[in-house]
Order: structure tokens, then C-alpha cells, then sequence
């Protein structure tokens, strides 16, 4: 099994629903080439989204005689069963937004865009996002947007432990967790539910760790040295008292956790957009991703795929191209609290809150991509759930996650 490393970099969002009636895949419509996209509710506001789209597509259509766009936008639920059935019955869209593990599960389906977008759209893409996007091959994808999951903090939270330094590396967080716990806190608020994505948890700590979650043969990797160092690490933090225990066999609203209290200082799973509404903006303090080995967050990377079944491809990409560009998008990324997946001006001023969560975006990863990605996540998660609870050693618990995911590898 082939596993794609991730190079560097970038809640996630994806999501297919098949709608009865729907003719997708292409085609002509009164002569003209009609390129069919399926789109995702990713601005809040439901008109302020369609409306994007309407007049994306009027400008595109105007300055592309003879190519028609039509959209539909799904709900995220049941994205997988419903894209598999679209393709099964070659009712797919010519163009459909995917993330990084869906570039893997859909590899066979998905026709590769290096053909059809230009070089110069290409050359723009971070270093980051394109290895993201890219498997055997070639460019799975055209990137729309990335996000990233640095370090977030609650100036109000260490002002009442008392607490004046905020923590860089794993070294830092160990000095400072007695300090929250005398004063009855937590530094941080570690989820794990299996309900959350080990993307969000602890896979950043692993590769901050220098691990990986698989090598480049395919096997597991996350029971290495890096892994069981990350997950120490974690169970420590715990064992002191130091990790919101509430979060830690559940998955509350954040309404009901220490961060909504004020009794959690730190997180790296939680949006700006969230902590700014609880902490207020004054106590939203963006930091550089925690460092041990190397300093990496995670990040999503969204993108417009082709389908091998498209029988518009030309009028496709060109469409995928202009959807992507910089000017295009950037009201779309603003309004929907995204990153621009190009080499360009940042989006945000420098000195706002999503404006100092940007910077970061060339420090994230999407991790390794492979077919088992999210299967694995379903073995790995209890197992480090009973770590944190005391009930194995984080060697044990690894070792255990390993052996249970060795039937998802073949």
C-alpha cells in the first residue's frame, strides 16, 4: 500500500449527499458544453453562499462562450455512501470538492488536473498545499482553501493562575501545568472522544514529536519511538491534572468546558471564530504550534476534483481554474474563515485574529494520505483514550491500536 508523505504543511470539510433526479458527469445543454459541480454549505449564511456561486459562475460563463456551469449544493451528511453510488451508476458531477483522504479513497475515480490547469496557476500553489494534493498520478485536485490549528490561549486564564509566559515547546507546557493546577485549571483541553478526529488531537503531537502515522512502506508508524513519546507526553499532562478531564471520556459543547469556564487555558482544537465569541477578542491569544522535534499544526486543504467520468474535461478544468484563482476567491475564504491555497497576499490584515492564525498556514500538514486513514482512527483513538485514563501504558496502548489495525492495511 502506497502512503503519501506530508512535506511540511495544512475540519475538514467534506460532504456528498445524491440527489434523486440529479444528471451529472458532462454533457452538452443546447450546445453548449455544460459542466456539472457538487458544492458544500461552507459560508454560514446560505444565500450569502449561493449567491458566491451565482455570480462565479455568471462571470465565468460571459467570459467562456459556449460553457454553462450548474451547481448544487449538498448537506455534509452521508458524503461517502452517496459520492461512491454517483460514481457507481456514472451519475457523477464533472468537478466535486474533496479533502486530502478523499484524494486517496477516490484516487482510481479522480482524473489528475496537471493537464488542465495552467502552469502559471500551478507555480502559485504553496509548497505545502500541492504536496498535499498530490499522489502517484499527479494533481489530484485544484486547491480552494487551507486552514490551520496553531496554538491558542486565554490571556484572562493565565492572568488568573497567575502565569505571565505562554508555552513554545513541550518542555514549556510541563513548567507551566502545576501552575494551572494549583490555581484549580487546566492548561489544556485535550479531546479524546473517538468522536473527534485524531487530525485536530494527537496527531499534532506526534509529528511535532518527529513521528509519523505511517511509513513509507504503508505499515503503521504512530507506535514508534516519536509516537510513544507524544503519547507520554500527553498521559503526563493528564496524570497531573493538567488536561480538562470532562473532555477526556467526552465530547461536550464547548459551552460546558473548562474553555467556555475560563478554567482552560490553552487549545489547539478550537477556532478563533469560537474563543472569540467566549473568551472575547481582547483574550485570544494566537501562538506559534507547540515544538518539540519540529513545530507543525494541522491544517485541511479543500479541493475542486475531476472525475474520470467527466466528458467536459477541457471546459472543466477551465472552469476548476478560474473557481481557485486568488481574486476569485478571496471573498469566499473571508467570509467563510479560510486560508488562500495560492502563494499570495494574505487574506487578513496582519495584526487581526485570523490575520495572526495565517501565518501559520506554511507550518500545518494534512499528515499522510491513505486508504485506511480514516479506519485507523477508529482503532487508534480508544486506545489512547485508555492510555490517558490510566488503564495502559502509552507503549501498551500503541502496540495494542498496531496489532488492531493490522487487518485495515491489507
Amino acid at each position: 500500500m502506497r502512503v503519501k508523505r506530508f512535506a511540511g504543511l495544512i475540519a475538514g470539510l467534506a460532504a456528498v449527499a445524491l440527489v434523486a433526479g440529479c444528471s451529472a458527469g458532462g454533457g452538452t445543454a443546447g450546445g453548449d458544453q455544460k459542466v456539472t459541480v457538487w458544492l458544500y454549505p461552507v459560508m454560514a449564511d446560505e444565500a450569502q453562499h449561493k449567491a458566491f456561486w451565482d455570480e462565479t459562475i455568471a462571470d465565468f460563463e460571459k467570459a467562456n462562450e459556449g460553457i454553462t456551469v450548474e451547481y448544487e449544493i449538498f448537506p455534509w451528511a452521508n458524503r461517502d455512501e452517496s459520492l461512491q453510488t454517483a460514481i457507481a451508476a456514472n451519475k457523477g458531477p464533472d468537478l466535486v470538492y474533496l479533502i486530502p483522504d478523499q484524494l486517496v479513497a477516490y484516487e482510481k475515480s479522480i482524473e489528475p488536473m496537471d493537464d488542465y490547469l495552467s502552469e502559471e496557476h500551478k507555480s502559485q500553489l504553496l509548497e505545502n498545499v500541492a504536496s498535499s494534493v498530490t499522489l502517484e498520478p499527479g494533481l489530484m485536485g485544484a486547491p480552494m482553501l487551507t486552514s490551520a490549528q496553531p496554538l491558542i490561549c486565554n490571556a484572562a486564564a493565565f492572568e488568573a493562575a497567575g502565569v505571565t509566559e505562554y508555552p513554545e515547546t513541550w518542555d514549556d507546557a510541563r513548567e507551566l501545568a502545576p501552575k494551572f493546577t494549583e490555581a484549580g485549571m487546566q492548561l489544556f483541553n485535550y479531546t479524546a472522544s473517538a468522536e473527534a478526529t485524531l487530525n485536530m488531537t494527537f496527531y499534532p503531537l506526534l509529528w511535532q514529536a518527529g513521528g509519523a502515522v505511517y511509513d513509507d512502506s504503508g505499515a503503521v508508524a504512530f507506535n514508534s519511538d516519536a509516537g510513544v513519546e507524544a503519547l507520554t507526553f500527553l498521559t503526563e499532562l493528564a496524570e497531573a491534572g493538567a488536561l480538562d478531564p470532562d473532555t477526556l471520556t467526552s465530547l461536550p459543547p464547548i459551552e460546558q468546558t473548562g474553555i467556555a469556564q475560563g478554567k482552560t487555558a490553552c487549545t489547539w482544537v478550537n477556532a478563533t471564530a469560537e474563543l472569540t465569541d467566549i473568551w472575547g477578542e481582547e483574550n485570544v491569544k494566537v501562538l506559534p504550534p507547540l515544538t518539540n522535534e519540529e513545530t507543525i499544526a494541522y491544517g485541511t486543504v479543500g479541493s475542486l476534483s475531476m472525475l474520470k467520468g467527466s466528458k467536459v474535461k477541457d471546459a472543466a478544468g477551465k472552469f476548476a481554474e478560474y473557481a481557485t484563482s486568488a481574486e476569485v476567491l478571496k471573498p469566499y475564504l473571508t467570509e467563510a474563515g479560510f486560508f488562500s491555497a495560492l502563494d499570495v497576499e494574505p487574506i487578513n490584515t496582519p495584526d487581526s485574529l485570523m490575520g495572526q492564525v495565517e501565518q501559520y498556514v506554511p507550518v500545518t500538514t494534512v499528515g499522510e494520505l491513505a486508504p485506511s486513514s480514516r479506519a485507523l482512527m477508529g482503532v487508534l483513538s480508544p486506545e489512547i483514550q485508555a492510555a490517558l485514563l490510566g488503564q495502559k501504558t502509552p507503549e501498551q496502548a500503541l502496540e495494542d491500536a498496531a496489532k488492531a489495525a493490522e487487518p485495515l492495511l491489507k
